[in-house]
């Protein structure tokens, strides 16, 4: 049976607004014999859910079982005609050069050529405007089949012209491709293992990026091509956990939004993500001030309505900004100001998207949520939310995130003195870094010290933390064994049980002190 995060049709009509249902219903209406139909009253039952139950459907639309799935498969194609024929045209270009073409081709058909032109020609100016190389080139292909085929009073330098346009966009879609292939590529490779984790791993990605990045010249590329360029630099500089290189080439990212009049439309998801990734590289550079000035400048242009709002949008506004108001906390040492004051609001706007937002996205969240309650002290909290982390089936997904949860999961368990099963827990543990190929020197010494940390007597403890520490800070700067520390300020845990304060005291502390004027 279909459940609410799987069934297609209960997740599209989620997303309609009130103005869209009504849209849809008078849509619907329009042929009188459509108020009563099956679809329509499947509609009315669906858009009343707060979760997809078939059981209810069956009992209250007059279908069989076996009729459902064609009745849902024609309600969705009418919704979305619907949607099709209220969609704003001016936010949506390429809706726009799409309909231009349909009627040129509807006029092509009719002999009506000279018309035909005329559209294809208001369809190009778009699509030039907003780089839509792709489908300019198909504009442009069927101009060139016009001017072949029929007497369009056009000149012989036309065909030329047509012709010479046709091949520079086949070279640039090209070069686009290949760009956007290596930007998707890395940004794959990320997901998946996340930082460089060994020399092996460092010369793979620079050998990879270095040998798929083709020879280009900066001052001759279009705002796409820019823009994925941009995109593979900071993934590249963002794996190799090079972050002053990530903020330069996520900085240049936002300027090309910037410095383009109508990017923003055209890209409104990809801006949101240079916004995100220079905020990132900020927060790992441990660059508050600047932090602060990007964040309400992120937060500005979305109050004043300079980003396109859409549900794409609204999703990716809603995880970079809770996700950065959280590294905000964290910086501060501000803890449980941030349970307060972010977690609930958090929740709220969670309920609303959490069966549209994709795993990575959510064990992120997760995993932000579970060191912001760390660093107040509520280990319990922490303990749940990690849980759901740990107990994703996903084991490709993440692979470092997944890692260093188990080991703030121990950390965790250890301080809440939920240690009744600590053996056990630091096996799975244990086991689950060398499946995941991921047993470095700092993980062991870590699993090493829980593992010994039943023979020492509680007057050692301290000693043992202060052992502990001196083993790992040689490790702070490392190329490689540094990884965990951007997940887990674990310097600062180890500190709080040496002096025996609060860690959200020694990272507020810690703030103080680099910050003073």
């Amino acid at each position: 049976m279909s459940n609410s995060k799987s069934d297609h049709l209960f997740l599209l009509i989620q997303t309609l607004s009130k103005s869209e249902k009504r849209n849809f219903i008078l849509y619907s209406n329009r042929i009188k014999k459509n108020k009563h139909t099956k679809f329509m009253k499947l509609f009315e039952i669906m858009r009343k859910m707060n979760f997809y139950d078939e059981k209810k459907i069956l009992k209250n639309v007059p279908i069989k079982k076996e009729q459902l799935s064609n009745v849902k498969a024609h309600l969705y194609n009418q919704i979305l005609i619907s949607l099709k024929k209220i969609q704003n045209t001016v936010e949506n270009y390429d809706i726009k050069i799409r309909e231009y073409l349909d009627f040129s081709k509807i006029l092509y058909n009719k002999g009506l050529y000279i018309q035909s032109l005329k559209l294809l020609k208001k369809a190009k100016i778009i699509a030039k405007s907003y780089e839509s190389n792709t489908i300019l080139l198909e504009l442009i292909e069927f101009e060139k089949m016009i001017e072949s085929q029929h007497i369009t009073r056009s000149l012989y330098s036309k065909n030329v012209e047509l012709s010479e346009e046709s091949k520079e966009l086949i070279e640039r879609i090209q070069c686009n491709n290949t760009l956007s292939s290596l930007s998707l590529e890395l940004y794959g490779l990320y997901l998946k293992v996340g930082y460089v984790r060994n020399e092996k791993d460092k010369i793979f990605i620079e050998t990879y990026f270095r040998t798929n990045l083709p020879k280009i010249d900066i001052k001759k590329l279009s705002f796409y091509e820019k823009l994925f360029l941009y995109q593979s630099q900071v993934w590249y500089h963002y794996i190799r956990q090079d972050f002053i290189m990530c903020y330069r080439s996520s900085y240049k990212w936002i300027e090309l939004f910037q410095n383009y009049k109508n990017a923003k439309k055209m890209a409104p998801v990809s801006y949101l993500k240079g916004y995100h990734y220079l905020l990132d590289s900020l927060f790992y550079l441990n660059y508050y001030s600047k932090f602060i000035h990007v964040f309400q400048q992120f937060e500005k242009e979305i109050q004043n309505g300079e980003i396109l709002i859409n549900e794409n949008t609204k999703m990716l506004i809603f995880m970079y900004t809770y996700t950065n108001r959280i590294n905000k906390h964290y910086m501060e040492g501000s803890f449980s100001e941030g349970v307060k004051k972010v977690i609930p609001l958090l929740f709220i706007e969670l309920n609303k998207i959490s069966n549209r937002i994709d795993s990575h996205y959510i064990m992120i969240l997760y995993y932000k949520i579970s060191c912001l309650y760390f660093g107040s002290g509520d280990n319990e909290n922490t303990i749940r939310y990690l849980s759901k982390i740990m107990e994703n089936k996903k084991k490709n997904l993440r692979q470092d995130l997944q890692c260093f949860s188990r080991l703030l999961y121990l950390i965790a368990c250890y301080e809440s003195g939920l240690d009744e099963n600590m053996d056990r827990k630091i096996r799975s543990t244990y086991k689950f870094f060398i499946q995941m190929d991921d047993w470095y020197v700092v993980q062991k010494k870590i699993i090493h010290f829980f593992k010994n940390l039943g023979n020492v007597y509680p007057h050692q403890i301290k000693n043992h933390f202060k052992k502990l520490k001196d083993q790992l800070i040689k490790y702070y700067d490392h190329p490689y064994e540094k990884r965990i520390f951007l997940y887990l300020d674990i310097i600062s845990w180890i500190n709080s049980k040496i002096e025996n304060k609060p860690v959200e005291l020694i990272i507020k502390e810690k703030f103080i002190k680099s910050n003073k004027k």
